[in-house]
């Protein structure tokens, strides 16, 4: 009968846990299953359910440890192995996560393509830590809270941001969250505290014609007509058939053992100088259906910008855009298109003031979590995505970002000062304080017959250090192994002029990206020597097969040779082109003196004077190995033949 009766308790305790999870009350599930194991052996199930909570409340730490568990039973299904990976990537234990994912990779034949850009994205991300970008980034005063507090947004007033903190005071604000343990989401305004200071008095809620007693937010805020576009989430019975949408914040697909979800749609409402007033809902929600929110609100009104599940996109979430009418209403919403979207989670959409659309994905090649990201072009043409990197990212989630209009300072929204996975709103701004230039003068040759470079040191050669646009220098000298240095300001664009007799003057063009004051940053300058017929080897200049025109990579390398010509305006050199031995003389004669007219034409289309400048192809009369017509060779052999090169006329 005892027996019985603990076994009628346990599964009693178990049923309790399940109704938890199954309704998205994540924190209390935790607990309840925690209680159900300390009176049974671990089972799989609930192993498995306590480390999805905590993967799904963003506490990484203890769902890595958790899913070492998971992964521990037999029986496990491979697609924990991807999720522990996930989490030990959050946790910036990338190679573990790369052991991870490769594993995957092996036991998951169909995800292998993504397994393994997630295995390469941790050797990306451990290189921009060792090589972060100059920023300066710290919790932001006054709005940050025990909660989740993210998605800032400035006005000329103060700051708009939203929070799930359950106390504003010591007044309670909202109900108990139970996914959370925390307060549902609402939308808080902190005042300047005068016109002339940035610094914010404490955040108040907006009124509860703006906060509903269900998450609200996060928004944005058009100034020019003090119209609030906001994220509002509404609890709708479930059908049939359709994805489960259950946070507002990531749009997590829970269970589908409940009755209901929570779903988004955007409203817009307008400030009269005193008060909130006609909220209006979006025309395209359609929240038994899919979701609508995070709205972000072009500068000038006409384009609004949201994330959103509904059928027909690339991913979990997409970025959309809808564009104002002349009759002032919005017009069907448009995908933003693959350059932006991934199978992923795109989220967090905002035209910072430079123009460019900022936002947050965790399909791109990232970090860890969601990662932020910046893209180039227009809404119907965006170009370059681009990550941007430590320490704007981390492995946790890097979300909800504003910029100036120098993309180089504001605000941004992160889980990584948090152990529990809750947000914090950060300011970021880049370092322009001192630090040091750190140089060497080298020489480089190539060993007599081969294509191996020697570099020697140049000592005593004069080091002059100009401003970009000023005529004022201060100056150095190399030191008996080529070093030299400068005291530098980040940020600040430099040319570096060096010079000695008997070699050509040289110019580097630079802008330190420093750390804090005790950073260094590194530039080399290559010397050569002004003698003349003495053939020199330009790096990287690059064909395709067959072809001659002047590729990206090549351009970057005959920029410096324009350089070059334009600090030693009095010589004249020849410019000249090799083939390897492969096809006949005649057809490598004729190529080869292509590729060295192009490299001549690109040369005069930066200003070099034609009259400077002399195109000979040698085609393979000039081969540097054994690679002749009838030998056998690698093809690293025949690269080596194919060169450009130039020599000093007079």
């Amino acid at each position: 009968m005892a027996a019985s009766g603990f076994m009628t308790v346990l599964a009693q305790d178990m049923k309790q846990a399940d109704k938890y999870f199954n309704n998205f009350e994540f924190s209390l599930a935790l607990e309840a299953y925690k209680k159900v194991l300390e009176k049974e052996e671990p089972s799989l199930l609930v192993v498995q359910r306590i480390a999805d909570s905590y993967r799904i409340l963003n506490n990484s730490k203890e769902a890595e440890f958790w899913y070492a568990q998971v992964i521990a039973f037999p029986n496990s299904d491979p697609a924990n192995i991807y999720l522990y990976a996930e989490s030990a990537k959050r946790n910036a234990n990338y190679d573990k996560a790369k052991q991870l994912f490769l594993e995957y990779s092996e036991k998951v034949p169909a995800q292998r393509e993504v397994a393994l850009r997630m295995a390469a994205s941790c050797d990306t991300a451990k290189k921009w830590m060792k090589n972060p970008k100059p920023y300066v980034v710290e919790k932001m005063e006054v709005v940050n809270s025990d909660g989740a507090d993210f998605g800032p947004v400035r006005t000329k007033d103060g700051l708009l941001f939203s929070s799930d903190r359950l106390e504003v005071g010591n007044k309670q604000q909202t109900a108990r969250n139970n996914w959370t343990g925390n307060g549902f989401i609402q939308m808080y305004f902190a005042q300047k505290l005068s016109d002339t200071t940035t610094t914010l008095a404490n955040p108040v809620p907006l009124p509860p014609s703006i906060n509903t007693e269900y998450h609200n937010g996060p928004a944005d805020y058009l100034e020019k007509d003090q119209t609030l576009y906001f994220t509002r989430t509404h609890v709708v019975k479930k059908r049939a058939t359709g994805s489960v949408n259950s946070d507002p914040t990531s749009w997590f697909k829970g269970s589908d053992n409940g009755t209901h979800t929570n779903r988004h749609g955007i409203y817009m409402s307008k400030f009269n100088g005193s008060k909130w007033e006609n909220v209006e809902a979006f025309k395209y929600n359609n929240t038994d259906e899919f979701s609508i929110g995070h709205p972000a609100i072009s500068p000038d009104g006409k384009i609004l910008y949201f994330v959103s599940d509904m059928p027909g996109g690339y991913g979990e979430t997409d970025i959309y855009y809808s564009e104002r009418m002349a009759d002032g209403s919005w017009g069907k919403p448009t995908n933003a298109g693959p350059v932006i979207n991934t199978s992923g989670r795109e989220s967090f959409a905002n035209l910072g003031e430079d123009g460019k659309l900022y936002f947050s994905s965790d399909g791109h090649m990232g970090m860890g979590g969601l990662d932020l990201f910046r893209a180039n072009g227009t809404h119907k043409a965006w170009t370059q995505v681009e990550n941007l990197q430590y320490p704007l990212n981390t492995s946790q989630d890097d979300f909800g970002i504003e910029v100036d209009s120098t993309g180089k300072k504001g605000l941004l929204s992160s889980s990584r000062l948090s152990d529990n996975g809750f947000d914090d709103i950060l300011t970021f701004e880049e370092y322009k304080g001192p630090c040091l230039l750190v140089g060497r003068v080298v020489e480089k040759f190539a060993q007599s017959g081969t294509v191996k470079t020697i570099i020697t040191s140049v000592p005593d050669a004069m080091l002059q250090l100009y401003v970009d646009g000023s005529e004022e220098a201060i100056e150095t000298k190399s030191d008996a192994e080529g070093n030299f240095s400068f005291p530098v300001m980040a940020g600040t664009k430099y040319q570096i002029k060096g010079s000695k007799k008997g070699y050509l003057s040289q110019t580097v063009a630079f802008t330190p990206e420093c750390l804090n004051d005790a950073d260094t940053v590194e530039v080399e300058l290559t010397f050569i020597r002004s003698t003349p017929n003495k053939p020199v080897v330009i790096e990287n200049i690059y064909y395709d097969l067959d072809k001659f025109d002047i590729k990206p990579a090549a351009a970057l390398e005959l920029d410096r040779l324009v350089q070059m010509m334009k600090d030693n305006p009095r010589i004249r050199i020849e410019l000249s082109s090799h083939t390897d031995s492969r096809q006949t003389h005649k057809y490598n004669q004729v190529l080869s003196q292509l590729r060295a007219q192009s490299a001549v034409d690109y040369l005069v289309s930066k200003g070099v004077d034609r009259n400077r400048l002399v195109a000979r192809g040698y085609g393979e009369t000039r081969l540097i190995n054994k690679c002749r017509d009838g030998i056998s060779c690698a093809e690293e052999l025949h690269q080596e033949n194919r060169r450009t090169e130039f020599k000093i006329l007079r």
